[in-house]
């Protein structure tokens, strides 16, 4: 089965001065960072990293690229659509269920569920990673199966939300960003690759976007992606 939330669609409103395109994950964050930067106006566009970087790649008009993992921006670097990025922010990989539920490993909890929601496990960061974190655990081919696979990893949150799943593998943030659910156990870190959020600059980019670019890595933004659950990697 596939589910689908549509967070934002190209193309972007042509007026803005910055567009930014960045993992679902990022929403709640990002939209309260730039409520916050006092530069040019910014545009924000919200889908799985895999479906922006393609975007871009046919041609989105987008001046800068947050991806869940720095895949998608090394794709569009060897396409020569990158002109500068630096690594931004870290997150943890976590097993939620509904508000309220009993917490307990992974390994105890995944093999009785009904329903496991998840990002797209062989496109969408967060997919990779849970598929990662499963099959290092000795859990994917027996959950497999049962694994729902939605557009992005907001959308899987929003299955376990809403009740048509039990399960859902999230980030850390994306818990923190809705009361309706609650963590049951957090993946080890062993089990993934490491969780990265790079920024990029992109080729063609309006004249204000590198103000945003260093403003995100800067010590303001931090403190809004910190509030969040984020790890900043590079703040001024």
């Amino acid at each position: 089965m596939r589910f689908a939330l549509v967070l934002a669609m190209w193309p972007v409103a042509a007026l803005a001065d910055i567009t930014v395109f960045a993992a679902a994950s990022l929403k709640t964050a990002l939209d309260e960072a730039v409520r916050l930067y006092e530069g040019e106006a910014v545009t924000l566009s919200y889908a799985g990293s895999s479906a922006l970087a393609r975007q871009i790649g046919y041609g989105a008009p987008a001046d800068l690229f947050i991806s869940a993992n720095p895949d998608w921006i090394d794709w569009l670097d060897a396409e020569g659509l990158v002109t500068q990025q630096a690594p931004l922010l870290g997150n943890r990989l976590v097993l939620i269920g509904p508000a309220g539920a009993e917490s307990g490993p992974p390994e105890a909890l995944l093999p009785g569920a009904e329903r496991i929601a998840m990002a797209l496990v062989d496109a969408v960061p967060a997919g990779i990673y849970g598929k990662q974190a499963m099959t290092s655990l000795g859990l994917w081919d027996q959950v497999a199966p049962r694994v729902v696979q939605a557009d992005n990893v907001r959308a899987a949150l929003a299955l376990v939300a809403l009740g048509e799943a039990p399960l859902g593998v999230v980030y850390a943030t994306d818990a923190q960003a809705e009361p309706r659910v609650t963590v049951l156990a957090e993946f080890p870190e062993h089990s993934h690759a490491p969780i990265r959020y790079p920024v990029a600059l992109l080729d063609g980019h309006g004249t204000g976007a590198q103000a945003f670019y260093d403003w995100l890595q800067g010590d303001e933004a931090a403190q809004v992606f910190q509030t969040h659950g984020f790890s900043v990697l590079g703040a001024q």
